[in-house]
């Protein structure tokens, strides 16, 4: 597969190739399979109706190679490449891993009140899959 095409020294591409440098090359094009649609489709301006999941079978694409496709995502999506994977506790369940900027990531504080909302927002999903189960309507928010 064919990178996607990119502005020349924009983070996301510095960020490629310093992947490019330090990878084993069948890792490198696993990674470039997985995150060019989603690099085509910033590129191309139309992200907010493009849903997109990085791969939804764990055994195609190691943990790492996922992290690290995450993290050109998101440095592609904010311009800056000191972005982190974090792992945040919700507490009844597994961890949620998700992407945040270097500060947020060292701030248990904030750290906090996102797994505050995520509890609150698993909370409300839940409410609303039981109303419309209720109501005959589709469940797969």
């Amino acid at each position: 597969m064919n990178e996607p095409e990119l502005p020349e020294n924009s983070p996301v591409d510095i960020y490629l190739d310093l992947l490019r440098a330090r990878m084993d090359s069948e890792d490198y094009r696993l990674l470039i399979e997985a995150v060019g649609p989603a690099l085509r489709a910033i590129e191309e301006h139309r992200l907010p109706e493009m849903e997109f999941a990085i791969d939804d079978r764990p055994e195609s694409l190691p943990p790492k190679l996922r992290d690290e496709a995450v993290l050109v995502i998101a440095a592609a999506v904010t311009g800056r490449l000191d972005n982190e994977v974090v792992e945040i506790s919700l507490g009844d369940e597994s961890p949620v891993r998700l992407v945040t900027d270097a500060d947020t990531a060292t701030d248990p504080e904030r750290l906090g009140e996102i797994a505050t909302y995520l509890r609150e927002r698993r909370d409300q999903d839940e409410v609303l899959r039981g109303i419309a189960e209720a109501s005959d309507l589709p469940t797969d928010l």
